[in-house]
């Protein structure tokens, strides 16, 4: 019998590349994403409109999962994305939403397979996180706060699910190359006020952004996913590489490191 796996955000990204290898792999995805049509096509991949942040759409989702296959043996939580912008600036109502999108999505649909895992006495949610649930960068308040929250969620839930054979993993990415600092400053820069006193360092975080060498690509990205979902012991956390591992290591063990750094970033910006 195939293993079926649920993924989010399918269409496009890390997402788009993981639909792809799992059902290289033999899997059956549901792969699930607002734009369906773009949604990689593949006989073993059943594509899904879903929007995360609408809880009828999460619960269709899982249910033509179940209706189809009769089982849920993965699911991977990768949906997301950047509402950045000044911390004094980004409205309320957008805050809520990047809570909704990168966090309380992945409560619900969690939710909504464990019974299934449950009952099977086996499962892996795999929720992707970011090396900036640890570190952050200026304007990204929200979105850190977000993922930092995702990974003590998906560790308290570890903790109680693990007596069924289920197990709750964190992926990590760093900087990867998609369209993820693109669509971030975009937000950011709507998130500005006509006035704001906060457009240099909006332009120059920008700059930051355009001109940092990112060496992992979504396909290499969804190998990790793939390694996350399938390791016989997972591991804690899953990293790219070296560097992602370091600076998580760093913001967790020496927050004022880190801290110093960003706000000398900002000194260097303001002074330009």
């Amino acid at each position: 019998m195939k293993k079926v796996v649920l993924i989010t955000g399918a269409s496009n990204g890390m997402g788009f590349e993981a639909a792809k290898l799992f059902a290289e792999k033999g899997y059956s995805v549901v792969a699930g994403a607002r734009r369906v049509e773009k949604i990689p096509a593949d006989k073993n991949i059943s594509a899904v409109k879903l929007d995360v942040s609408d809880v009828s759409s999460n619960e269709a989702f899982v249910q033509f999962a179940l209706q189809k296959f009769g089982r849920i043996d993965v699911l991977i939580n990768n949906a997301g994305y950047g509402e950045y912008g000044p911390t004094e600036e980004i409205s309320y109502s957008n805050a809520l939403y990047q809570f909704k999108v990168n966090y309380f999505a992945a409560v619900n649909l969690a939710q909504l397979v464990l019974p299934t895992m449950r009952k099977q006495q086996s499962g892996r949610i795999v929720n992707i996180s970011s090396t900036g649930g640890n570190g952050y960068v200026p304007l990204g308040a929200h979105y850190h706060a977000s993922k930092a929250a995702l990974q003590q969620w998906s560790d308290v839930l570890d903790t109680e699910v693990s007596q069924f054979g289920i197990r709750s993993v964190i992926v990590q990415p760093g900087g990867t190359q998609s369209a993820w600092s693109e669509i971030a400053m975009k937000n950011a820069k709507e998130n500005l006020k006509p006035d704001s006193p906060y457009k240099k360092l909006v332009e120059g975080i920008g700059n930051m952004l355009n001109n940092i060498n990112l060496d992992a690509t979504s396909k290499e990205l969804a190998e990790v996913f793939y390694q996350a979902a399938t390791d016989a012991k997972p591991k804690f956390r899953y990293y790219y590489s070296f560097r992602d591992r370091m600076m998580v290591w760093t913001a967790r063990n020496h927050p004022r490191i880190t801290h110093f750094g960003m706000n000398q970033l900002v000194k260097g910006i303001l002074k330009k």
